[in-house]
C-alpha cells in the first residue's frame, strides 16, 4: 500500500515536472513572442492614432450651380420653379412642417428653405410661401405672412474635382445624421457594438455556427469597428495576416478613441456605390447621389434601404437591381421592427413605400460634365492640383439648371424632328447672360452625359456667316456707310496674287441688285458683304474680331470675309457678347466664389468689363441683326417664339453645308449653336435650317426679355423711304424710322406726295 502510494507521488512529481517544464517553455515563446510582436503592435498602434487623429480623407473640392433667389418681380414660372425643387430633392407634404418639405396649391408654393452657408455668410432655414402670376414671381411672405424682398434656394451640387484615387464623400457630423439612422445601421451590422472593445466573440462564434451549419463561408462576424479598419487601413485581400491585422487594430482604435468617433468615422467612409469612376463613401454622400436630398431629411424607408446597401453596395444597388434592393431593405425593416425600434406597423408602412430613387444624371452631380470641364479649367489657372482633390473647397458658378436643362431638351427635340438628317451629327451650345458675361449653360455633345471631347470650347470650325456681323460692324465705325447707304448686289471679282481673281456667290446662287446696307446683312448676301469689306479693309475687320474679345491671328484673305476662319463656339459667343452688351467686352465667367471648407473665401472672380466700341454702331448693327430675325435668314424663329420679344441673331453656314451656326440674343440671354459631323462631312443643313430651330426650340422656353438697348447720345431716327432711303416725312406714304449716327442722317423732305398723286407740305423740323 505504502509502495503503491510512493509510486503515485513519484509519478505526480513527474507530471508536475513536466508541466513546470511545459508552462517554461510557454513562458519563454510568449516572452519570445511579446519581443517580436510586441514592436508591430507598437507600429500598428502608431498608424491606427497618425492617420485617425490627423486627416482623415483627402475631400474633393465640391462644385454648385448658382442659388436661385427669388424676389418680387423675378420672371420665373411656377412649373420651373417646381422643377428647380424637385432637383433639389424636396418632397412634396399635405402640410409643410420641417426643412426640405414643399406644398403646392394654386399659384402659391409653400417651402421650408434649407439653411445653406453661401460666400456671404450662413443663411437660416425659414418657411416661405411663393406667390406666381403667370410667369412671375408677384409675391414672397414668410411664416408670419410678412413680405420678403429676397431669398435664395440652397444650391444645386452638379459635381466635383476627385483625387486620383477617385473616392468621393460628403463629411457630416454624427450630430448632423439621423438616430434613426444610427439605431438601424448598429441594429443589422452590429448588435453589441457598444458592448464589445473592437471584435466580439460572441458575433464570431456565431458566424462561425452559422457556417457550418450551411457549409459554406455566408456570414461573417466582423464587428462595425472591424469594418471601418478593414475600409480606412487595410485592403480587401482574405488572408489570415490581414485578418490578424484587423483584430489588433480593432482593439487599438477602440482603445484611443471613443464609439461616437468611431461610429462617425465609419459613417463617412463605407463604401455605398460605384459612379463611374467615381466612388461614392459615406451615407452623406449617398443621400444625396440616390434621393437628391441632405441626410437629415432622410426617412424610414430611404434610411432602411441605405443601411441594407451596406452588406453588397452592387448587389442591392437600387438602380441596377430594385428588385433585389426592396427585399434587402424590407430584411432591414424586419430587423428593426424585431428589435423593436419601430412598430410593425411603421415596417409595414415602409415596406409598402416605393424606393424613391431619383433617376441618375437627372439633375444634379455628374448632370452637366462640359460645364464642369471649363470650370476645372479656370480653377487649374489658379489653384494647384492638390488643393482641389484634398482641401474640401467650395466652388460657387454661375450655371443655371433651369437654363441648361431647357437648351438639353431643345437640342434633343430638334435632332429628334430632323430625322436621318441629325445621324452623325454633332453638337455645342454656349448660353450667357449678355451683360454680365455668366456662362448660364454650356452643351459639349449632343449626349448631354458624355465625358470626353467638349466641342463647345475645343472643336475649331469655320463659322461661314457668323464673320458678317464683324464686317458690317467695321463698316458702320468708318461712319462711310449708313444703314440705309446702297450696297450693289452684283456680279463682283476680288482681284488675288498671281493675276488670278475670286467671284463670290450668294447662297441662292442670284443676284439681287442695289439693296439697302441693312438688307445686305439681313438676308446674309454675300457678294455684297464682299463689297464692304473690301472697302473698308480685311484687315480692318480682323482687328474688329479681336476687339470683339477673340484673340486668333488670321491671315488677311479676302475669304475671311464669308467665314473662312474658324473658332470654337466659345469664340463665336464671346464675339456675340461684347455686340449684343453695347459695346463692352466682358468677360466670360463660370465661376463666381471659391470657399475653404470652414468657408472663408478663397477667391472672387469679379465682373471685369471694358467699352471696347463705339455704342452708336452697335446700337445700329443691332438695329440690323433685329431686321435678320424680323425679314431675313433669322425669321423662322418667330414660328416658336412670340412676335412682341425683339431678337437679334446671326445665321452662319460653311461651305458645303458642313456647319451650321446660329448666335442670337435677347436682352438678358445670348445663346451660340453648333451643328456638324466630326468627320468634317456634309450635314444637308444650313445655319436657318438646323442650328436656328435648336436656338428657336430653346428661347420659346427660356422666355428671353425683349431687346431694349438704351438709345445712344450720337444716334437718332430719321424718317425715310422705305425704297430710295431719301429723307421723308412721318406722314408720308412707305415712311420708315430708322437709326442714324448723329449727322449722317438723311436731310427729311420738305414734301411728300399723298396717295391721290397730290403734295403736302411737312413742315416738321429736323435736329441733327
Amino acid at each position: 500500500m505504502e509502495r503503491s502510494k510512493k509510486k503515485r507521488v513519484k509519478k505526480t512529481k513527474k507530471q508536475s515536472s513536466r508541466w513546470l517544464v511545459l508552462f517554461g517553455w510557454i513562458f519563454k515563446l510568449s516572452l519570445v513572442a511579446i519581443v517580436v510582436i510586441a514592436p508591430y503592435i507598437i507600429y500598428l498602434d502608431a498608424v491606427v492614432q497618425d492617420k485617425f487623429s490627423g486627416k482623415r480623407w483627402t475631400i474633393p473640392a465640391k462644385v454648385y450651380a448658382r442659388p436661385l433667389e427669388l424676389y418680387k418681380g423675378q420672371k420665373l414660372s411656377k412649373e420651373d420653379f417646381l422643377t428647380e425643387l424637385n432637383a433639389l430633392g424636396y418632397s412634396s407634404v399635405v402640410t409643410v412642417n420641417n426643412v426640405g418639405q414643399m406644398h403646392v396649391e394654386g399659384n402659391d408654393v409653400s417651402v421650408y428653405v434649407r439653411g445653406f452657408h453661401f460666400y456671404e455668410g450662413k443663411e437660416p432655414a425659414k418657411l416661405i410661401t411663393v406667390s406666381f402670376s403667370g410667369n412671375t414671381v408677384s409675391q414672397i411672405t414668410d411664416s408670419k405672412n410678412q413680405k420678403i424682398p429676397l431669398v435664395r434656394l440652397d444650391p444645386m451640387l452638379i459635381g466635383g474635382v476627385y483625387p486620383a484615387h477617385n473616392e468621393d464623400r460628403i463629411l457630416v457630423k454624427l450630430d448632423q445624421v439621423p438616430p434613426l439612422l444610427v439605431r438601424s445601421l448598429v441594429a443589422v451590422e452590429d448588435k453589441r457594438f457598444y458592448k464589445h472593445h473592437g471584435i466580439s466573440m460572441i458575433g464570431i462564434a456565431r458566424a462561425v455556427y452559422t457556417n457550418i451549419v450551411r457549409k459554406k463561408l455566408s456570414q461573417g462576424g466582423s464587428t462595425l469597428t472591424q469594418q471601418l479598419v478593414k475600409n480606412f487601413y487595410l485592403t480587401n485581400e482574405r488572408t489570415v495576416k490581414r485578418k490578424a491585422n484587423e483584430a489588433i487594430m480593432s482593439l487599438l482604435l477602440e482603445m484611443h478613441y471613443d464609439k461616437n468617433e468611431i461610429l462617425e468615422a465609419y459613417l463617412n467612409e463605407v463604401f455605398l456605390a460605384q459612379d463611374g469612376q467615381r466612388s461614392i463613401h459615406g451615407f452623406g454622400l449617398a443621400s444625396q447621389y440616390f434621393f437628391g436630398q441632405p441626410i437629415s431629411e432622410l426617412k424610414l424607408p430611404q434610411i432602411a434601404l441605405l443601411v441594407g446597401m451596406v452588406k453588397g453596395p452592387s448587389y442591392y444597388n437600387p438602380r441596377r437591381n430594385p428588385k433585389l434592393a426592396t427585399e434587402r431593405r424590407n430584411v432591414v425593416l424586419d430587423v428593426l421592427a424585431e428589435q423593436n425600434i419601430i412598430s410593425a406597423n411603421d415596417a409595414a408602412k415602409a415596406k409598402a413605400a416605393p424606393l424613391g430613387v431619383i433617376p441618375q444624371g437627372r439633375l444634379g452631380i455628374s448632370s452637366f460634365p462640359a460645364f464642369i470641364d471649363l470650370v476645372k479649367r479656370q480653377l487649374r489657372e489658379d489653384y494647384k492640383e492638390e488643393d482641389l482633390t484634398e482641401e474640401g473647397l467650395r466652388i460657387f458658378t454661375s450655371l443655371d439648371p433651369i437654363i441648361q436643362i431647357k437648351a438639353e431638351r431643345a437640342l434633343d427635340g430638334t435632332l429628334k424632328r430632323l430625322g436621318n438628317r441629325a445621324n452623325d451629327l454633332e453638337a455645342a451650345m454656349v448660353i450667357t447672360n449678355p451683360s454680365t458675361g455668366e456662362l448660364l449653360g454650356l452643351i459639349g455633345s449632343r449626349d448631354r452625359n458624355y465625358v470626353g471631347f467638349n466641342r463647345a470650347i475645343d472643336a475649331i470650325r469655320p463659322i461661314g456667316s457668323q464673320m458678317k456681323p464683324a464686317v458690317y460692324l467695321t463698316a458702320l465705325e468708318s461712319l462711310r456707310y449708313t444703314l440705309t447707304t446702297f450696297i450693289q448686289d452684283e456680279p463682283y471679282a476680288v482681284p488675288l496674287a498671281g493675276g488670278k481673281e475670286w467671284r463670290p456667290q450668294n447662297f441662292d446662287r442670284k443676284f439681287h441688285g442695289n439693296i439697302f446696307f441693312f438688307q445686305a446683312l439681313a438676308n446674309s448676301f454675300n457678294v455684297s458683304t464682299v463689297r464692304i469689306g473690301m472697302d473698308v479693309g480685311v484687315a480692318n475687320v480682323l482687328k474688329t474680331i479681336k476687339r470683339l474679345g477673340v484673340n486668333n491671328d488670321y491671315p488677311a484673305y479676302p475669304a475671311m470675309l464669308l467665314g473662312s476662319a474658324s473658332m470654337t463656339p466659345m469664340d463665336v459667343s464671346k464675339m456675340f457678347q461684347t455686340i449684343a452688351n453695347g459695346g463692352y467686352d466682358t468677360t466670360v465667367r463660370s465661376i463666381r466664389n471659391v470657399l475653404d471648407a470652414k468657408g472663408n473665401r478663397l477667391g472672387r472672380y469679379p465682373y471685369e468689363t471694358q467699352q471696347r466700341f463705339d455704342a452708336g454702331a452697335i446700337y445700329l448693327l443691332q438695329f440690323a441683326m433685329q431686321r435678320v430675325m424680323r425679314e431675313g435668314t433669322g425669321r423662322s424663329a418667330y414660328n416658336q417664339v412670340p412676335s412682341s420679344i425683339n431678337l437679334a441673331g446671326k445665321t452662319g453656314t460653311s461651305n458645303d453645308l458642313k456647319d451650321s451656326w446660329f448666335t442670337g440674343f435677347g436682352q438678358d440671354i445670348l445663346a451660340t449653336v453648333w451643328l456638324g459631323k466630326d468627320d468634317n462631312s456634309n450635314t444637308s443643313l444650313t445655319g436657318a435650317s438646323g442650328s436656328l430651330q435648336v436656338w428657336s426650340s430653346f428661347m420659346k422656353e427660356a422666355r428671353p426679355t425683349s431687346l431694349n438697348m438704351p438709345l445712344p447720345s450720337n444716334v437718332v431716327y430719321a424718317w425715310v423711304d422705305a425704297e430710295t432711303g431719301e429723307g421723308s416725312g412721318e406722314d408720308c406714304p412707305n415712311a420708315i424710322q430708322i437709326p442714324y449716327i448723329k449727322g449722317t442722317a438723311p436731310a427729311p423732305a420738305l414734301s411728300c406726295k399723298r396717295p391721290d398723286g397730290s403734295t403736302t407740305d411737312w413742315i416738321r423740323g429736323w435736329i441733327n
